[in-house]
């Protein structure tokens, strides 16, 4: 469901490097990825939504190589395949939590509101814990409130794929967990790969596999250069 084989991208001007000799993810398995901070797990999330492209390399998501896609078709590609919740939630401030949510079906003419995608957006919203938000505008929500609608919306348009960057960073352990515990639960209905950066290691007992950035020469500790391998024991 994702491959990446042989895979290297450099950021320009930058001493940066990440390499993925081969690495796979099978269909609906769960995979949660470490690492120290600035060593590629933001940049390997990317890669795989084909927000990025890598300098050398194949990338294969859900039977597709997006490496191959013009920027266009990767962007239609993603909005119909994948559910993201980036670090920055990426929210629209003129839009109330409800229109947020359903933003994924506002850029793309693939995908279609009716009555049944809007009766899941306040599931959902119930689901994360912010029914009472729904016609709200984002500045009056708290960064916890406005992850979780990050969350809603990567899950609404029930996707084959979904990347999380960090999605529990802002919540008490208690919601973290149960949010967690929602974005796997809603992946194995749909049999919906994950892919999800973490600094929590108490999570990782919710994954089926870690895979983990790795900084490639340790005699060098100003090295940049980054590998993915499965993660030690």
């Amino acid at each position: 469901m994702i491959e990446f084989e042989n895979v290297t991208l450099a950021y320009p001007q930058s001493e940066f490097r990440l390499q993925v000799a081969v690495v796979k993810i099978a269909q609906g398995e769960q995979v949660a990825l470490v690492g120290p901070s600035g060593s590629g797990k933001t940049t390997l999330l990317h890669l795989a939504a084909g927000i990025l492209t890598p300098d050398a390399g194949q990338i294969q998501v859900a039977d597709e190589e997006i490496t191959k896609l013009t920027p266009s078709a990767r962007r239609s590609f993603r909005i119909r395949t994948i559910g993201l919740v980036l670090q920055e939630f990426e929210l629209l401030e003129y839009l109330p939590v409800r229109e947020n949510m359903l933003l994924p079906f506002r850029i793309t003419s693939a995908l279609k509101i009716n009555r049944e995608v809007r009766q899941s957006a306040e599931q959902l919203a119930t689901a994360v814990g912010i029914r009472e938000t729904l016609d709200r505008y984002p500045h009056r929500l708290s960064q916890g409130e406005r992850q979780r609608v990050a969350v809603g919306r990567a899950l609404i348009t029930q996707p084959q794929v979904l990347l999380a960057d960090e999605p529990t960073g802002n919540l008490d352990p208690a919601a973290s967990r149960k949010t967690i515990d929602l974005l796997l639960e809603q992946a194995a209905e749909r049999k919906a790969t994950v892919l999800m950066v973490t600094h929590d290691h108490s999570l990782l007992d919710r994954f089926e596999r870690v895979i983990e950035t790795q900084q490639i020469s340790d005699d060098d500790p100003r090295s940049r250069h980054f590998q993915v391998r499965e993660a030690s024991a």
